[in-house]
């Protein structure tokens, strides 16, 4: 391990993070590492230094790249990317990911020691611009983030999305109403006769409603490296994102096939959640029924069968994985990270609304296709 001490100077860091803006810092004291971190970048230099950015002393880790083995100087320390990278532009990427994740911490008076250790690896490895950090050490300063934060899954999404629990209230909590509101406007006058078919559609959507929001939700890598014994088709799908139009973060990159695949990986699980909340819901539904039959003699005239479990909780599971998948990988990969929080990023309550909006149009217009895709296939009965 290589050690140096730097006199007492002034040097610039430019920030992405922070509007683009330079900040001065004046270091202390400085010691060099270039054996103290797992690295790609074969010239990569860890300092550690004591620095005064906004006028408060805080210790900070930078990383710096030598470039094509070059020991720079002070331009090259200031830029905090990678040239002569060797993937080109994503070892560039991740060179200033790092640099602006130092910053970050710097800025907020942290360590890498006081970090989880998959944050910490994550920014060691060069994942998470300094944006992520920030919103990090927002959701810290939260209760309930703060203990969230404690899941991974909660973690990924979280840090991707910052209204992600927005999503999962509006989800569910309009799931019930419109679900009745399409049911009534499909089934009209007929709604009492069909009050069976009803209930076991709502609880089925309850059911699903969380988890259509969770699948597709854009995520942030923080997984660790997949096992170097794990089979060719596991590392691929280990690659692919969570929404196939997701915006990959800087120094990560998805190929088109990689994003195909991602349709099919959540349709595959949306298959299975479809398919087990359907057997919950008819089950329950069955049960009612044989109820109705023996407490009310006229309907057992009219209901003389229950509704097929097997039957309908497959093709339950055929729609999810299909009609629910794509229209919610859409709305969260395209509408919501696309096209409006590039819009709307600054007015937080607008953007609510608005996803509001989208979403609840999207539950209710699913509503209605179930219920259409339901006669379509013959396993609910137009009762007259």
């Amino acid at each position: 391990m290589a050690t140096a001490t730097i006199s007492t100077r002034s040097f610039l860091l430019h920030s992405h993070a922070h509007h683009h803006r330079q900040q001065s810092f004046a270091i202390t004291s400085c010691r060099i590492s270039t054996a103290s971190i797992n690295s790609p970048l074969t010239h990569s230099l860890l300092l550690t230094v004591s620095a005064r950015p906004r006028n408060n002393f805080h210790p900070a880790t930078v990383v710096f790249s030598s470039g094509n083995g070059g020991t720079g100087g002070t331009g090259g320390a200031g830029s905090g990317g990678g040239g002569g990278g060797h993937d080109g532009h994503d070892d560039q990427d991740r060179s200033r990911n790092r640099s602006e994740a130092i910053l970050a911490l710097a800025e907020a008076g942290r360590t890498m020691e006081s970090l989880p250790k998959d944050i910490a690896a994550a920014i060691e490895a060069g994942k998470l611009p300094g944006s992520i950090i920030h919103r990090y050490f927002e959701f810290e300063k939260s209760p309930v983030f703060s203990w969230l934060l404690n899941f991974g899954g909660f973690k990924e999404r979280l840090l991707a999305d910052d209204l992600f629990l927005t999503k999962v209230g509006i989800e569910c909590g309009v799931g019930i109403f419109t679900k009745c509101a399409a049911e009534l406007e499909k089934r009209r006058e007929r709604i009492t006769k069909e009050l069976d078919f009803v209930f076991a559609d709502v609880v089925m959507a309850l059911v699903a409603d969380f988890m259509l929001v969770w699948l597709p939700a854009p995520t942030v890598s923080l997984r660790p490296p997949v096992a170097l014994s794990a089979g060719a088709i596991s590392k691929f799908f280990y690659n692919c994102p969570d929404n196939a139009f997701q915006v990959a973060l800087a120094g990560t990159s998805y190929s088109l096939l990689q994003r195909v695949a991602a349709i099919v990986r959540n349709g595959a699980k949306l298959f299975a959640v479809g398919t087990g909340a359907s057997l919950v819901g008819v089950g329950v539904t069955n049960t009612l029924i044989n109820a109705r039959k023996v407490l009310d003699k006229s309907f057992a005239e009219e209901a003389d069968d229950s509704l097929p479990v097997l039957t309908t909780s497959f093709q339950y599971g055929v729609y999810m994985s299909v009609s629910s998948n794509l229209r919610y990988q859409i709305i969260a990969g395209v509408i919501e990270q696309r096209i409006l929080e590039p819009l709307l990023h600054r007015h937080k309550l607008i953007l609510g609304a608005i996803c509001f909006a989208v979403r609840t149009g999207n539950t209710f217009l699913g509503s209605l296709m179930w219920v259409d895709y339901a006669r379509w296939i013959g396993v609910q009965r137009t009762r007259e």
